[in-house]
């Protein structure tokens, strides 16, 4: 029990530290509503079940192992992530609407669909190396070694997704419930414009970065 408080203590201090999941999450529900948020949030929380399945039959070390292979999946994830940005900063530049239009008038179209921002969230947290890392390094310190050590690292696995999930849900909701004031032309671009910026310096640590 005191080893397994450790592991929340540890995982928490990660989940709330703002990184390319939240920036995704916030980006997406403000394209997309507070659902898009949430299957956001879903797709990031299957990533880390697939890296924590890797972790448990050994295909993460495989992947440490190996220097093209692991900078293979770190440039793709940055790319990625500069992509996602450059999209929020075009939004974020788009024209200005006329100034007598209604906010009403003005919400963005929901382009981006649920399916989408699944997609987005796991690819994005697939394609971030340092999840690797995080998931090789962290899991195995809470896990006894012996024949139950795989049910036990991915046990722990998917309690820190789930714990990641409810976490950005709560970002989802509490910017989905903002409504009005988030999608007013001047306030959305700028939040587009920012978390753009973010996603793209995020991208480009990821790449720059050593392990």
């Amino acid at each position: 029990m005191t080893s397994f408080l450790a592991f929340l203590g540890v995982s928490i201090i990660v989940i709330v530290t703002p990184g390319p999941d939240t920036a995704i999450t916030i980006r997406n529900t403000l394209f997309g509503g507070r659902s898009c948020g949430l299957f956001t949030a879903l797709g990031i929380a299957s990533g880390q079940t697939i890296w924590a399945f890797a972790t448990s039959v050994g295909i993460v070390a495989l992947l440490l192992a190996s220097e093209p292979l692991f900078l293979a999946v770190k440039y793709a994830g940055a790319a990625y992530l500069v992509w996602l940005g450059i999209q929020a900063l075009r939004e974020a530049f788009r024209s200005a609407p006329p100034a007598d239009e209604r906010p009403s008038a003005v919400r963005p179209m929901r382009r981006l669909t649920a399916r989408a921002a699944f997609s987005q969230g796991v690819v994005s947290d697939l394609g971030n190396p340092k999840m690797a890392v995080f998931f090789a390094s962290l899991l195995p310190q809470f896990a006894p070694a012996g024949p139950g050590a795989f049910a036990t690292l991915m046990v722990l696995g998917i309690v820190f997704a789930v714990m990641t999930f409810s976490w950005l849900t709560l970002y989802a909701v509490v910017v989905a419930r903002a409504g009005d004031f988030l999608l007013r032309p001047n306030i959305r671009r700028t939040i587009e414009g920012i978390t753009g910026t973010l996603l793209i310096a995020l991208g480009i640590r990821i790449a720059a970065e050593q392990r």
